[in-house]
């Protein structure tokens, strides 16, 4: 890397070739003003504040914008500089409010602290006064135009970072503002309200609603954290007084790198909601009521053993969390297998991403995503499959968003016209259900057209010679009359992928909830092997995680057919290891999936069960049947922090500690292990779920017993070879990647370097199969479930968010103008959806996002649940149910069937 040498104020000061004077000035401990200059944003040197004296130069310099030069001299505090500074300031506050007193940004406003700092006077420059009303149209945040100094920054942070071009300078001179197109609401707007132009905002021109009067920055504690909501892992500061949490900001954390999205910022106030579970409670004659702790855990224990006791341990089943931490999904598996004695505990993983994790281990030998989030960004072609990445994860879209702006090209595989397709260079709007059809004909183009990496095949991968083979029945013309994708689309994304010298996947559930499932994902690792497009940075084959704690959960055994760090139960070594490290023998035989847990409920055959963090009653295919199985149950306990849905079917209910009021350690989805810190004490009674999983075991007869989570994860580390080299003492700001096997490894980036980790990748020849429902005479249309931007999951968090719930308080069906023509239905009509499995009524959403052939619905809103009409079908290998295709019809609401 070059160098160069200059002199800053006097101190010789080596600074990288092509930084600015500003950086160089910061990397050498010397401070210069500034408002309109941002690290994360492009620099323009427009406020003048950040003037520096260069010898030799005629005119003062904007040092945010020279580069520095060899022997540079530089001086940053002369008169002339500070003159500058001041008239700057004071036009500034010529036309400032200046009410500080009611500000909330007090002491925390650049503007006020370089008034202080330069003795800077309001009233040099008297004159006309900004006089607009107050901006207060939106459940997130205000906008005081007469606090705007015109900065830009937010312009540049939604255009260049976020790349939604909301806003922008309206009007001239005195009159410039910052406004939406023609002047719109914000919310009728391409605003996302993300809060990112909030963070960047130097002064009090835009203030969140939520921590309005609630306390100053130097009234509250700022407390490290990981966002409890996607896989994304974005580090964020609680913002703490009076023991509650009354604001967040980001952290630059690896993952956000100062960035959040709505929910992340404004979605954090369901901590405080009257809602939450403070005391035990037990049903007792059809009704809750509340018990002390020592008679719920006594109870929970006594009817859990008496039911193995007198049915066998297969008879309990267990659902542990993607919401809670590593140590807590370790200790229900624990729980499951050494105190109960069976291998029936899943979670929620199998309803998302069970087919990643059987897949790519299969074709690479690790289930998990191969490379890391920062990566995208210098990706130079990315492909992105069955993942609405903007609304699902949206922080990682931003890293989509610059990459683009550094040349790459985007292909957008989706059958929905998304915000993400729409910035694409190729968008193949296929049918739900016929991925493979699609992957396949874009590999029958690679190879005709000779645009394998033939080194990589040869020295890498096994299996190609029937790969090949097979893919000669997929032109893109046969693939088009399955995915419905016109045959020259198909083959220019595929030549896109093939030349580039960086290309990367993402995919999410659009993929892998298809009981085809696991062919998708193996087809994928097919294209990224075909091409060489995996093993180095910026490429890989990157499955984006739904919850907080996916990987962290499916890391620490919480699935049926593996112990921590995928060890099988089924090999007598590993299990041997387990056995003696709790002390107890163990099942060998693989237990049931959620699904399968379900179905044995109804069967009577799983008498009861124990649910800790997850809402089946919302996020399970069929609810109707998941009702008919847990009513079925002797037995049900739920462990959360919320009445869900679930929990008014358990006959106990025991009241959890959020994640903000526990230590612990979240796994995100690129491996990154990230610590959790207690910021405020949990509500009333309730404690964090390690306790309690710890007091039930000792209730039953087991002891488990450890001082602190930090325990947990050093119990961890001796038995999961990945987790071997992560501790507490080592995870203290950006965490670390598995596999780390010991203390003095630092993790890992990306995976697969110089060979996979079963050695050699494996070419799967997988030939496309329909969906196992499709449309027909009764039921006409396709319909595919998903999330949306403002809501998380079954919406027990979000729809508790106050801002996030008032933005998109319900659910709703998209519906193309075409087939809502021929049905008779206009926008925001009520109708009905029904399905095999049932209907639910909801509005019309009339919209050309989806095709004529396909309604969507997201299954966040258990008042109209997605979830009551989807297939429980299941992918055999990896049994996850097929929630993204189902036939159905739609009707006005109490107008009849659909013809």
């Amino acid at each position: 890397m070059t160098t160069v040498n200059l002199w800053i104020d006097g101190k010789n000061v080596t600074a990288r070739q092509g930084m600015t004077v500003m950086e160089a000035a910061e990397e050498a401990g010397i401070r210069i003003p500034h408002l309109c200059y941002h690290p994360l944003l492009e620099k323009t040197g427009a406020c003048r504040l950040c003037v520096v004296e260069i010898e030799g130069a005629r005119a003062l310099q904007s040092s945010c914008t020279v580069p520095v030069a060899e022997g540079m001299r530089v001086h940053t505090m002369t008169q002339r500089v500070i003159n500058a500074r001041k008239t700057v300031l004071e036009l500034l506050l010529a036309n400032h409010p200046t009410e500080c007193l009611t500000c909330e940004k007090a002491g925390d406003c650049a503007l006020q602290d370089y008034a202080y700092e330069y003795n800077v006077r309001s009233d040099v420059y008297p004159g006309k006064k900004k006089e607009y009303p107050l901006e207060d149209n939106n459940p997130f945040f205000t906008r005081d135009h007469n606090k705007c100094i015109v900065c830009g920054r937010c312009i540049r942070m939604c255009a260049d970072i976020q790349g939604q071009y909301a806003i922008d300078y309206a009007y001239r001179g005195f009159s410039t503002r910052v406004l939406t197109a023609y002047d719109e609401s914000l919310v009728d707007s391409p605003c996302v309200f993300c809060g990112n132009c909030i963070s960047v905002c130097p002064v009090g021109a835009l203030t969140p609603k939520w921590e309005r009067g609630k306390g100053r920055k130097w009234q509250y504690e700022k407390v490290r954290s990981v966002c409890p909501y996607c896989g994304v892992g974005c580090q964020i500061y609680l913002h703490v007084k009076d023991s509650k949490v009354i604001g967040v900001s980001a952290a630059d954390g690896p993952a956000n790198r100062g960035l959040l999205c709505v929910k992340g910022r404004f979605g954090q106030d369901f901590l405080e909601h009257p809602d939450r579970l403070t005391k035990p409670l037990i049903r007792v004659d059809g009704r809750f009521v509340e018990a002390e702790w020592e008679e719920a855990l006594s109870l929970v224990a006594e009817k859990l053993s008496a039911i193995r006791d007198k049915y066998g341990p297969d008879a309990l089943g267990f659902l542990s969390s993607a919401k809670v931490t590593n140590e807590e999904n370790y200790l229900m598996q624990k729980l499951a297998r050494a105190v109960f004695g069976t291998n029936n505990v899943d979670h929620c993983a199998r309803l998302c991403h069970a087919s990643s994790v059987a897949g790519l281990a299969a074709s690479f030998g690790s289930g998990a995503m191969t490379n890391s989030i920062e990566e995208i960004e210098n990706a130079d072609v990315i492909f992105v499959i069955g993942s609405n990445t903007k609304e699902a994860h949206p922080v990682i879209g931003t890293y989509i968003t610059r990459a683009i702006s550094k040349g790459a090209r985007l292909i957008v595989a989706d059958p929905r016209k998304t915000d993400l397709a729409a910035c694409a260079d190729v968008h193949l709007q296929h049918l739900p259900g016929s991925d493979v059809a699609l992957l396949n004909a874009m590999m029958h183009v690679i190879l005709r057209d000779r645009l394998h990496n033939e080194d990589f095949i040869r020295n890498r991968t096994e299996g190609f010679t029937e790969l090949k083979e097979m893919l000669e029945e997929y032109s893109p013309e046969v693939a088009e009359g399955i995915t419905g994708v016109p045959a020259d689309k198909m083959e220019i994304a595929a030549r896109i992928f093939a030349t580039a010298k960086k290309g990367t996947i993402l995919y999410s559930m659009g993929i892998t909830q298809h009981t085809t499932g696991t062919d998708n994902v193996m087809s994928i690792a097919n294209l990224a092997m075909l091409t060489g497009h995996i093993g180095r940075e910026s490429t890989g084959v990157n499955p984006l995680r739904g919850q907080n704690n996916v990987q962290g959960a499916c890391d620490m055994g919480a699935l049926p057919n593996v112990f921590p760090g995928y060890q099988r139960v089924d090999d007598p070594t590993a299990r041997g290891k387990f056995e003696k490290a709790w002390g107890r023998a163990l099942p060998d035989k693989v237990g049931l999936t959620v699904v399968e847990m379900m179905n044995a409920a109804r069967a009577g055959q799983i008498r009861g069960m124990f649910i800790m963090g997850e809402n089946p009653m919302v996020s399970d295919p069929d609810i109707s049947h998941v009702k008919e199985s847990l009513e079925q149950l002797e037995f049900l306990v739920v462990l959360d922090i919320f009445p869900t849905e679930t929990a008014q079917l358990a006959h106990v209910v025991l009241p959890a500690a959020a994640y903000a009021e526990k230590e612990g350690t979240f796994t995100n989805t690129e491996r990154r292990v990230q610590r959790i810190y207690r910021a405020v004490p949990p509500p009333g009674q309730a404690r964090p779920d390690w306790l309690v999983l710890c007091q039930i075991a000792k209730a039953a007869g087991y002891e488990m017993d450890y001082d602190s989570p930090a325990d947990i994860l050093a119990e961890v580390a001796t038995l999961t070879p990945s987790y071997g080299g992560i501790s507490y003492e080592r995870l203290d700001g950006e965490g670390l990647q598995w596999p780390c096997p010991d203390p003095g490894h630092p993790g890992t980036r990306y995976l697969h370097k110089d060979k996979f980790t079963r050695g050699l990748g494996r070419f799967y020849p997988v030939a496309f199969k329909e969906p196992a429902e499709w449309p027909d005479k009764d039921y006409p249309l396709i319909l595919s479930t998903g999330r949306v931007l403002y809501h998380y999951h079954t919406g027990s968090m979000s729809r508790r968010a106050r801002a996030l719930d008032e933005l998109v308080p319900g659910g709703y069906v998209e519906i193309h103008p075409k087939t809502a023509e021929a049905l008779g239905i206009a926008d925001g009509q009520m109708v009905r959806v029904e399905t095999r499995r049932g209907w639910v009524d909801t509005k019309a959403r009339v919209t050309d996002t989806v095709s004529q052939r396909v309604i969507f619905m997201p299954f966040h809103f258990a008042e109209a649940a997605a979830n009551v009409l989807t297939n429980p079908a299941l992918d055999p290998v990896a049994k996850i149910p097929e929630l993204k295709v189902c036939a159905a019809r739609v009707t006005l609401a109490g107008k009849g069937d659909a013809q």
